[in-house]
């Protein structure tokens, strides 16, 4: 059963009220077509600063002009409260994806991801709160585990955060818990693991690691990776993420409730093997790919050395079962990847 099903089943097939936040962006736009696709009724607020338009053109195309109709979108700013509550109204489901990503971003701008991260997360779970929303789901990050040791990682073992952005999302999951216990609201944190696929933007100083890569392979630049190589990570292919925000709004498992999962493969892929399986996958197509290699680096400041997520309380609470590994996203999003690169390309 894929996400949608899953979704209609838990909801006996009836239309709700979402509100998605971040809905312009690379994960919420897929979320947004999912719940559209599901004859959902949603709601989107956006300020357009990170998510952008094309995205949702994007979705209206892929699922046509009726279900399009069921779409209201709202351009506002989550750090403005009372947008908040207007976005809120009637809502039953909250879909929270709106933040200020990016460790480096945090770094050089650590005022800009409070105010969007932490100020803008409070105001959504006052809003939502207000609005007597049913069920509150957020995205947290892999990032929380900062230099905690241990791999695989697990919920409950966390060490010290290693940037501003890595605080912003554990301020978060002490928010969400205190109101939890404060005000009997119902939330779940999912902590995203290295999210890529398709409308994941290749552009700017902040591109994660896989579409930065790839326009760079492309356009026969430098591809630089920051440290040995060795450092890895759990690449979760977008799917698996909408899979389980679907999972965490309609679970009718009262033990599920008022937790955090981490939303990951389950799989540890090194920046030196993901590398290779770019550039194996590209070269047919890209002959002056054939001897490409790496540019080594300085390791970045407020990196994690490995990620790779224990996923078994999501598989047992929440029935989250991932549909793609690393390599088999990867071979479902590289047209999508070469097609929008940010330069011609060789062809």
């Amino acid at each position: 059963m894929n996400a949608i099903e899953q979704l209609t089943k838990n909801l006996g097939g009836t239309r709700k009220n979402w509100l998605l936040t971040g809905a312009a962006g690379f994960i919420g736009s897929n979320l947004l077509e999912a719940l559209l696709r599901a004859q959902q009724s949603v709601v989107a607020l956006d300020n357009l600063s990170t998510g952008h338009q094309r995205n949702f053109d994007d979705v209206r195309r892929n699922v046509g002009e009726r279900l399009w109709e069921n779409f209201t979108f709202i351009r506002g700013d989550i750090t403005d409260l009372a947008t908040c509550k207007r976005a809120c109204d009637g809502v039953e489901y909250v879909l929270h994806q709106a933040a200020l990503g990016s460790v480096p971003r945090s770094i050089d701008n650590p005022i800009a991801t409070h105010q969007n991260n932490v100020d803008g997360f409070i105001n959504m779970l006052v809003a939502a709160k207000e609005a007597k929303v049913k069920r509150f789901v957020y995205a947290s990050s892999s990032s929380v585990y900062g230099d905690h040791p241990v791999l695989p990682k697990v919920e409950h073992a966390i060490g010290n955060g290693l940037s501003p952005y890595a605080i912003s999302k554990r301020i978060n999951e002490m928010y969400a818990d205190v109101f939890a216990k404060c005000y009997q609201t119902e939330y779940i944190g999912l902590r995203y693991f290295n999210v890529f696929g398709p409308r994941q933007d290749p552009n700017g100083v902040y591109a994660a690691v896989i579409p930065k890569w790839i326009a760079a392979m492309l356009q026969e630049q430098p591809v630089y990776v920051n440290g040995d190589g060795e450092t890895s990570r759990d690449f979760c292919f977008v799917a698996n993420v909408v899979q389980a925000n679907l999972l965490a709004a309609t679970t009718q498992n009262p033990a599920a409730l008022n937790q955090v999962y981490n939303i990951a493969a389950a799989h540890r892929t090194t920046l030196n093997e993901l590398f290779e399986l770019l550039r194996s996958r590209l070269a047919p197509r890209f002959p002056h790919l054939k001897d490409c290699r790496p540019v080594y680096q300085a390791a970045r400041a407020g990196d994690v050395r490995h990620s790779h997520a224990d996923i078994s309380k999501a598989r047992e609470l929440l029935g989250y079962s991932p549909t793609h590994d690393v390599e088999k996203g990867l071979d479902e999003a590289l047209d999508w990847y070469v097609e929008h690169s940010p330069a011609p390309v060789s062809r």
